[in-house]
């Protein structure tokens, strides 16, 4: 029960530090929504989607852009807790040291429903609509949690093994060229037969085209499944990594 409340207050912390800061806020938010309203408006007339209007076929990259940009700050966070002394001062305390990178995980998590939320919003006021029932819904939503979830634990790890503030902003870096080598934005069929076949086999795309399949009333199984083994095998791998990583750094 003890771990659960420490956890509580260790992602309150981190939530109350990123609602205060204008930047992340920016970025987490409102780059996203930026990146909606031009692609679609000012790109989107350009853009062959075969039957699907490009507004439809957009999102399901936004939010996954949405995600990295939310991810790339836990990175961030938890370099910024490390270098400052601050898991130091937590492990003097009496607390479930399980919590302290549980904090950020959860407040991540939660952070991440919030910005995918106002994108949802904003897409349904731009033409934004899904013919999927509440089913697919509630499997493409349960999708995007697991990419956040897998998409942390990566950050957290990243953060731990950064020596520097800076370094740790390199992962954002990685992310979004994963996110825009992939068919977030255009079909990879357009793209040079090299970039084509990287971009079909890295996990970005089937988490997109599985996202994508959903909330357009067609489920794509194949990708659905090669995005779920993907998530869980990130956080698998990932989560042990950063576990380690934290332990090491600590001694």
């Amino acid at each position: 029960m003890n771990t659960v409340k420490h956890t509580f207050i260790m992602s309150s912390r981190v939530i109350r530090y990123s609602t205060r800061s204008i930047d992340t806020v920016i970025t987490v938010i409102v780059m996203p929504i930026m990146i909606l309203l031009a692609f679609v408006y000012i790109l989107g007339g350009a853009m062959e989607t075969g039957t699907t209007s490009y507004v439809n076929y957009i999102v399901p990259g936004v939010l996954l852009y949405c995600i990295t940009s939310g991810v790339a700050y836990s990175s961030l966070r938890v370099n910024n807790d490390l270098n400052k002394g601050i898991f130091e001062r937590f492990h003097s305390m009496p607390i479930a040291k399980s919590s302290i990178l549980a904090g950020h995980v959860i407040a991540s998590i939660i952070s991440n429903i919030v910005s995918l939320v106002v994108i949802f919003i904003v897409a349904f006021l731009i033409g934004f609509r899904s013919p999927a029932n509440i089913h697919e819904w509630l499997l493409a939503i349960t999708l995007l949690l697991l990419s956040v979830l897998a998409m942390t634990w990566m950050a957290l790890t990243f953060g731990l093994l950064a020596k520097t503030f800076e370094g740790a902003g390199v992962f954002a870096y990685i992310l979004m060229a994963l996110l825009f080598v992939s068919s977030s934005f255009a079909p990879v069929e357009t793209m040079p037969r090299a970039l084509e076949i990287f971009a079909t086999y890295q996990p970005m795309t089937p988490i997109i085209e599985g996202i994508r399949s959903l909330l357009l009333g067609n489920p794509n199984w194949q990708s659905i499944t090669i995005a779920i083994i993907w998530c869980v095998g990130i956080s698998i791998l990932f989560y042990g990594l950063s576990m380690l990583t934290y332990k090491r750094r600590l001694k």
